[in-house]
Parts: C-alpha cells; sequence; structure tokens
C-alpha cells in the first residue's frame, strides 16, 4: 500500500467519473477551492444568476440575462418573495448543424425568496444591457428601527 492512498480522497474517482457523465471537466473535491467556487458549482444551471444586495432600507437584485427581449420578461412579487418569468430564444442557423451548445432556450421561472417582507406596491424593475434591476424597499415594520434606552 503507498502512503499517497493513505491522504488520497476515497471518493475522488467516483466524483470525477460522474463529472465526466454530467459533461463537467474539473474534478470535484470537498476539500478545493474557495467558498465561491463550491457555491458556484452548487448554482451552475440556475438562471438568470443573481446577486442581491441589501443597504438596510431596501434588497437590489442584479439579473444578468443577456439576449432576453425586455418584453418577454416578467417580474411579479409578493410576501417575502420576486419571482422573472421569461422566455429566452436562440436562432437556429439553417444551413448549419450544432457543434455545441451551451446556451439554453425556453421559457425559465425564477423565485427568489429575501430575508423579510418587502413592501410589495413599491417594487420597481428596470432592464439595460442585459442587466435586469429590481429594487424591493422592505415594509416598515420589518426594517430595523432604533430602540432608545431610557
Amino acid at each position: 500500500m503507498s502512503s499517497s492512498l493513505w491522504f488520497d480522497d476515497p471518493y475522488r474517482l467516483f466524483r470525477q467519473e460522474l463529472r465526466s457523465m454530467m459533461g463537467k471537466s474539473s474534478p470535484v473535491s470537498p476539500f478545493a477551492g474557495t467558498q465561491g467556487q463550491v457555491l458556484a458549482e452548487r448554482t451552475m444551471g440556475v438562471f438568470p444568476p443573481v446577486n442581491i444586495y441589501d443597504d438596510g432600507e431596501s434588497f437590489l437584485i442584479r439579473a444578468e440575462m443577456p439576449g432576453i427581449e425586455r418584453d418577454s420578461l416578467d417580474v411579479s412579487s409578493k410576501a417575502d418573495q420576486v419571482v422573472i418569468r421569461g422566455e429566452r430564444s436562440l436562432e437556429r442557423l439553417e444551413d448549419a448543424d450544432v457543434h455545441r451548445r451551451e446556451r439554453d432556450a425556453g421559457q425559465f421561472r425564477r423565485a427568489i425568496t429575501l430575508p423579510q417582507a418587502i413592501d410589495v406596491s413599491r417594487v420597481e424593475a428596470s432592464y439595460t444591457h442585459g442587466i435586469l434591476e429590481i429594487i424591493a424597499p422592505r415594509k416598515e415594520d420589518a426594517k430595523p428601527r432604533r430602540i432608545k434606552i431610557k
């Protein structure tokens, strides 16, 4: 028995084989990468990818959606959730076969649950250059307030 096997991850080969079957080339190791890389692997294939910011007054949701037409988007909200729906279409070249397809087409839906209730009557959305920005203000009773000490 070689000394390197003692330290080796016993499931490494299994994970490599599983990833190759799923079309992902890099090996998976529970000890590899940073926390951001682990999160990126868990959310791979989730569309649209979002960043969510919190300034204490409201949440800013920024979703990347290149190639999506504004008219095919729908944003709705309720309680503590924002839902983004839409459709992405890809043009098909008449005289060409597909060599590689990494972008999906079709309808999508992404529900984003926020940590606190929002004021749904004041939610605003804008779409510029493939970036959807949604500003979701907190409900007044969900905002932090300072308590005066007597």
